[in-house]
């Protein structure tokens, strides 16, 4: 029987909501995940245990900008040797047959040492979070990182494009819905036109939160506006906004939204886009992941100061048509490697 080690990087949930998608098409529920922070949570609210192993640092953001890079760069390094040392220690104690990362290099570094058959999920094959100095530093990072996507069995990227080498594009990865819309937005009590703000798993969602209920306001409309604070944001944003909290089910609430407003993470993008959803995606400034993902969809961090129109001119928009959902070709890809096909 194949053991099974998944290491899911906790920086953000994103990682953990299109991994439990690819363990839900998997059926691998048995398999052993490994990863930190929210995720934990995460999995525990989604009944599948998970080892809280790795304390991820934290982005330090103040008014929706992204600030002292440099310094995160650095933290993020001794953040990687560290998970270096832990994920050795699992690997050596579990002696798997197979790893599977989303984006938690360390754990891929340590299983190509030992030959270990192992697949990549990642978004990215460079990071651009530095300037001077700190870009040279980022640079060689980089190449290790590209270097390990280069040996690894498959690489699963979540996006769209061709295929090469050992990369396979699926397309967006999400959770697929068991129920119909109307279903949940009776569950929901979701009765008029609904805006889902999503603050995701970090306190970085503050700002946005601040100004979407500031816009609603202005705007005057009769619409609803819901918020999924996440599990880091304990703040009370006012007796009349309607707060979930932290949920195992956002898959469920953004395909039952009317508009979605969130940062622009991937995960929350995918799902918009896959169910149909329209959305407004605001990047963290200067954070270069969540600026491409925004610039790709026609925003930019400015947005944030022009909410009142731009939900004015959604709100009432017609539902996009729903996309392919990358998770089955995700699911074929590493079946492949299980069953020892096609191996790199």
């Amino acid at each position: 029987m194949t053991k099974i080690l998944f290491f899911c990087s906790p920086i953000g949930l994103g990682h953990a909501t299109r991994d439990l998608a690819i363990i839900n098409q998997l059926g691998l529920k048995s398999c052993k995940i490994i990863s930190g922070s929210s995720a934990i949570q995460f999995f525990e609210k989604n009944n599948i245990k998970a080892v809280d192993a790795y304390t991820p640092p934290n982005f330090k953001v103040h008014n929706g900008k992204l600030e002292k890079s440099l310094k995160w760069l650095w933290s993020y390094y001794k953040y990687y040797k560290k998970c270096k040392e832990i994920s050795e220690k699992i690997i050596n104690s579990e002696k798997p047959n197979l790893i599977i990362s989303d984006e938690d290099f360390a754990s891929i570094a340590v299983a190509q040492k030992r030959g270990i058959p192992n697949i990549v999920i990642t978004d990215i094959l460079e990071t651009k979070f530095t300037n001077g100095f700190g870009a040279i530093i980022e640079k060689k990072m980089n190449k290790t990182m590209q270097l390990m996507v280069q040996k690894a069995n498959k690489v699963i990227m979540p996006e769209s494009g061709m295929d090469e080498n050992n990369i396979v594009r699926t397309g967006p990865i999400v959770r697929k819905i068991q129920k119909k819309r109307e279903e949940i937005r009776g569950i929901l009590n979701f009765k008029k036109k609904t805006v889902v703000l999503c603050a995701g798993g970090t306190e970085a969602g503050k700002f946005l939160i601040k100004q979407t209920i500031d816009a609603i306001k202005k705007i005057g409309l009769n619409i609803d506006l819901v918020l999924v604070s996440g599990p880091k944001i304990n703040d009370v944003f006012g007796k009349n906004i309607r707060n979930l909290g932290f949920v195992e089910n956002l898959h469920e609430i953004i395909y039952a939204a009317d508009l979605v407003i969130s940062l622009a993470g991937k995960s929350t993008i995918d799902e918009s886009v896959v169910y149909g959803t329209p959305g407004i995606f605001i990047p963290i400034k200067n954070h270069f992941e969540q600026e491409d993902n925004a610039k790709e969809l026609g925003f930019n961090f400015e947005d944030i100061f022009d909410l009142e129109n731009l939900i004015t001119q959604n709100i009432s928009k017609d539902r996009n048509e729903q996309q392919q959902n990358g998770a089955d070709i995700a699911g074929i890809e590493i079946k492949k490697i299980l069953f020892g096909k096609n191996n790199h």
